[in-house]
């Protein structure tokens, strides 16, 4: 019998397969593309939670030039990291000016940008994130941002693991073990494959030093919904379980090889995976879930710890942009850059309505 060549035929429908989701998700100069006709046909696109829109501002001339997206939950921990991107990369800003919070007028989510780096916080759990991710796909969308990098830095608890480890994702499930997001939309269940890109999950664990005082791994995230009774604590307003139920659930995720326990993880996977954009996940264990409840690390502790992600994704960053020859070469982009002083008032209005 002759060779039917399965393997080069496998190979060629995976290239085929890669191919035909790339032209779905970029144009061919690297640009995001949207997978969502009505965009295109509508005069203006209020990005409504970052307070910025299509037509009111020139996203071109702001964020053009952005490679990175970076996201963690809280504001302060992104405006933190923003000013530690600006001393890693050697970002100069204009003399007299300070950088500037440019979703500030959503009250909902603050963003930063140094050079190509944008800083943005999520907010917490599932519907926070997703809803920003939208708008900063669509962002890069309008833009024409080239094949741009999203990473999320965060904190989480550790299964099996010393409080102030870094947790690199590889891989994300749900707390029933499923490896998809799940949403109703229009009445019917959709589920969308969550993601991450393994390349450069490898990348982030080769830039790990021997000289940090503490460990980095990579493994398994599991997503919960929920801070309390969807984490197996024992120490909300609400529990039905008992301390061993706790244990053997905790015990049995460490067997099937889950090193931490997040809020974000899935949708961040998901819709990036949809997007076409390649992204990463990178935490900071607050504590060993094995061993207890409640976050008790003092103050200082806590602050240190949350650094060591940022380090990390700041030593890729920075190798990253001295491979591109682009470090401190920035051309000044992500001022405010108005087009229409109209549209841009009527855009600063519709976001500060909130009740």
């Amino acid at each position: 019998m002759a060779n039917c060549g399965c393997k080069d035929h496998i190979n060629n429908n995976t290239e085929k397969e890669n191919e035909a989701s790339d032209s779905l998700t970029r144009y061919p100069d690297g640009s995001v593309k949207l997978r969502n006709p009505h965009i295109q046909l509508m005069d203006q696109d209020i990005l409504y939670h970052i307070a910025l829109g299509s037509e009111s501002h020139d996203l071109i001339e702001m964020f053009g030039d952005v490679k990175f997206v970076c996201m963690g939950g809280t504001p302060k921990r992104m405006e933190t990291f923003a000013h530690y991107i600006m001393e890693e990369i050697g970002y100069k800003l204009p003399t007299g000016t300070t950088l500037m919070d440019i979703s500030q007028y959503s009250y909902r989510y603050s963003m930063y940008k140094v050079g190509p780096v944008i800083s943005v916080s999520h907010g917490m759990g599932v519907a926070s994130i997703g809803i920003l991710l939208h708008e900063m796909i669509k962002l890069m969308y309008h833009a024409k941002a080239k094949e741009p990098i999203f990473i999320r830095i965060g904190t989480c608890g550790g299964l099996d693991l010393e409080p102030g480890t870094v947790v690199i994702s590889d891989s994300v499930v749900d707390g029933l073990g499923n490896s998809f997001y799940s949403m109703p939309i229009l009445g019917k269940i959709v589920k969308r494959p969550a993601i991450l890109d393994k390349k450069l999950a490898r990348e982030l664990k080769a830039l790990a030093s021997v000289d940090d005082p503490y460990d980095t791994t990579v493994g398994t995230t599991m997503c919960a919904e929920d801070f309390y009774e969807g984490q197996g604590r024992i120490d909300g307003a609400f529990c039905d379980f008992t301390e061993t139920d706790k244990m053997q659930y905790l015990e049995d995720l460490v067997k099937k090889g889950v090193k931490n326990i997040e809020m974000e993880s899935l949708p961040f996977s998901a819709l990036t995976h949809l997007a076409g954009i390649r992204a990463a996940i990178v935490c900071v264990t607050f504590l060993n879930r094995l061993k207890g409840d409640q976050v008790a690390a003092p103050k200082e502790v806590m602050n240190e710890y949350q650094e060591r992600p940022q380090k990390l994704v700041a030593r890729y960053i920075k190798k990253y942009l001295q491979s591109k020859g682009r470090l401190s070469s920035f051309d000044g982009h992500g001022s405010i850059a108005v087009k229409s002083p109209r549209r841009f008032k009527l855009v600063q209005q519709e976001s500060q309505t909130f009740e």
